[in-house]
């Protein structure tokens, strides 16, 4: 009688870790690939949110003094705001291709560039003004690097008027 309990409790265990190896070996070829879906979710959400900093912009090209609000959720990567260049720039690290890596593409007036980094890649995505505005941080060519945050950031987008050379004057300031 006691053989066959211990008989039974031996192929629980035993059961049990097949289960659990069969598990662990599941999940190690589906979690890359849900972060990846997630990575790819993640750079559509970033695209999103360059245009809708871009309508803030252009929104406000109407008259000097204009003043907008902009609410910017960054759960990763980094968002830099380049008075120097005119340019807003964002910047992940993701398991995902979102193009063809080392070619520029441009997609609504945004530059999309995917560079292998390893096991990674930095997925870049540029939203250049320089042709009509001159974008300037705190007032002045500065530039300012937002990371991620729980908490969204309040970017204030004023415009400051026309410049000699007839570009567009946009300051922006975190809230």
């Amino acid at each position: 009688m006691r053989v066959k309990k211990g008989q039974v409790w031996v192929e629980t265990v035993i059961y049990t870790l097949i289960a659990f190896t069969l598990i662990g070996a599941v999940l190690t070829f589906v979690k890359p690939k849900i972060e990846e879906i997630q990575d790819t979710t993640l750079v559509d959400q970033s695209i999103e949110m360059l245009k809708d900093i871009n309508v803030v912009i252009n929104a406000a090209k109407g008259t000097a003094g204009n003043q907008r609000i902009v609410d910017i959720t960054l759960k990763k990567g980094s968002l830099l705001i380049d008075g120097v260049n005119n340019k807003i720039i964002f910047e992940v690290e993701s398991r995902a291709e979102y193009s063809q890596p080392g070619t520029e593409i441009t997609r609504d007036n945004l530059i999309i560039l995917t560079e292998n980094k390893g096991k990674l890649n930095k997925i870049t995505l540029t939203s250049d003004y320089s042709s009509g505005y001159n974008i300037f941080y705190q007032n002045a060519d500065n530039s300012k690097l937002l990371s991620k945050s729980t908490l969204p950031y309040k970017i204030e987008i004023t415009n400051k008027g026309f410049q000699e050379d007839n570009k567009v004057m946009i300051d922006m300031n975190i809230k």
